[in-house]
């Protein structure tokens, strides 16, 4: 067998902006899915059965089924039924955020159910606001409680970003498998595109354990 590594040479600048798509995939994914997340939890954690029981439902119904599935369904269901098209890239973006928005909003809500109602308590027999006490004292901790988990969502956000090549989003997945697909070249572009998920998500990792470390919760 005879390898012919110069097509990934040959190839850069496709790959290049595959990789450029996939992190503007995962940045913007988590610019929407953050505030979805909150949103979500407060929505789960009101006393308004209504809000409590929507919050609920999305929740339990984009976190388990398959990821996928979701980007399947947004690009080829979703405008038969509501009549909307979006671009492929605007799918996946949908999709993605629809599933993370789901993953951190219980994220959110077991951060802030984390905190203890003494310390709630206490803040308002010391004539400190209930916002002053959301501000103050339940806040800065949940913060430190969902810092990690949030790390972590991100190292694997970036890596699931990936699925949206079935619906030919130009991402580095995508790229690298269309030039296997032209070249004929399968073990070559498959490694090199395992080298540079590799190579990107490997400090995105140990980036997450420091914060892990940094943000450690000791009760």
């Amino acid at each position: 067998m005879k390898l012919d590594w110069s097509v990934v040479w040959e190839y850069r600048w496709l790959l290049a902006e595959g990789v450029l798509v996939t992190i503007g995939l995962t940045v913007l994914t988590m610019v929407i899915a953050v505030p979805g997340g909150i949103i979500l939890a407060l929505m789960r954690l009101s006393k308004n059965r209504l809000m409590s029981g929507f919050s609920l439902g999305f929740v339990e119904l984009f976190r388990n089924i398959p990821l996928i599935l979701v980007v399947y369904w947004a690009f080829y269901v979703m405008p038969i039924f509501v009549g909307i098209e979006l671009s492929a890239f605007a799918t996946g973006i949908t999709a993605l955020a629809l599933n993370v928005s789901a993953y951190n909003a219980e994220t959110f809500r077991a951060g802030i159910n984390s905190i203890r109602q003494g310390q709630v308590q206490a803040g308002l027999a010391l004539g400190m606001s209930r916002f002053q006490v959301l501000r103050e004292i339940v806040l800065p901790q949940a913060f430190r409680r969902i810092m990690p988990i949030l790390a972590s969502t991100w190292v694997s956000l970036f890596k699931d970003t990936s699925l949206v090549s079935v619906i030919s989003v130009g991402d580095l997945a995508h790229n690298a498998l269309m030039v296997r697909s032209q070249t004929f070249r399968v073990l070559e572009m498959l490694t090199a595109m395992a080298v540079i998920y590799w190579m990107l998500g490997y400090p995105q990792a140990k980036l997450a354990d420091w914060v892990r470390k940094k943000f450690e919760v000791k009760e």
